[in-house]
């Protein structure tokens, strides 16, 4: 029983192992379906961990590699299926991985690898927090899931939730490039962001989380997928908002 947790960290390994391989063959919406199964379950490891009180070394470096592989992996893969999308036919279901050596020239042949700044980002900030003992109740810079979910939201709102001008925009190369640079440096921002553990549920003493979990809602009831950027973005500025943005790597 006490090795519950680990078995479920593994499982997060394995729906990333496959997210990652839907991403190579460009199948997006699968990709996403299984980031999330193994999201759901780095949740799960953790929360199961605590409440059975069988944390251990094994099981924080386990979790790490295991959002390696679904924050980390799998969002650089889908942003260079992007990116290739944006340079080269637009929106179609050929993968990049298998065309790129027989592009013409640098631009459609190796500019959508820069998307993989988003996995070296991820492995630099899971390093991080690994020696960082610090980041309990709060995060410094941006979590792995959250910069892989607003990642994976664009093919998802490209398929469902798509406007002329959000396909127009999020298949524009210069926005995605500037997104990849942007969701990497969030990563490993000196910026704290709170975590949503509540050490009671008193609403003064939490005021800023149940006001941004109330507004997420909302934003995905009305716009499905379109909400998940605006979330991300809300995460941020509530964060900077609460009483502890003041806090900074220097405090720690």
């Amino acid at each position: 029983m006490k090795h519950l947790p680990n078995i479920i960290t593994l499982l997060n390994v394995l729906f990333g192992s496959i997210a990652a391989v839907f991403a190579v063959l460009n199948r997006l919406e699968w990709a996403a379906v299984f980031f999330i199964l193994g999201v759901l379950c780095d949740f799960a490891d953790g929360l199961l961990a605590r409440k059975m009180g069988v944390q251990s070394e094994l099981g924080i470096q386990l979790d790490s590699l295991a959002d390696m592989i679904t924050s980390g992996l799998v969002p650089g893969l889908v942003m260079c299926q992007l990116l290739a999308m944006s340079v080269n036919a637009g929106w179609n279901a050929d993968s990049f991985f298998a065309e790129a050596l027989d592009s013409d020239g640098w631009w459609g042949a190796w500019f959508p690898f820069l998307g993989l700044m988003i996995t070296m980002s991820t492995a630099l900030r899971l390093a991080r927090f690994n020696l960082d003992e610090n980041q309990v109740n709060s995060f410094v810079g941006l979590p792995s899931p959250a910069n892989a979910l607003l990642i994976l939201s664009l093919p998802l709102i490209l398929m469902y939730n798509g406007s002329e001008f959000t396909n127009t925009l999020i298949l524009n190369p210069l926005f995605l490039f500037g997104l990849t640079v942007l969701s990497s440096y969030l990563l490993n921002a000196p910026i704290r962001l709170f975590a949503l553990k509540f050490d009671n549920y008193s609403f003064k003493d939490n005021s800023i989380k149940y006001i941004f979990l109330i507004l997420s809602l909302v934003l995905v009831l009305t716009l499905q997928f379109l909400a998940i950027p605006l979330i991300v973005i809300a995460y941020v500025l509530f964060s900077l908002m609460s009483p502890k943005a003041s806090d900074t790597l220097e405090m720690d």
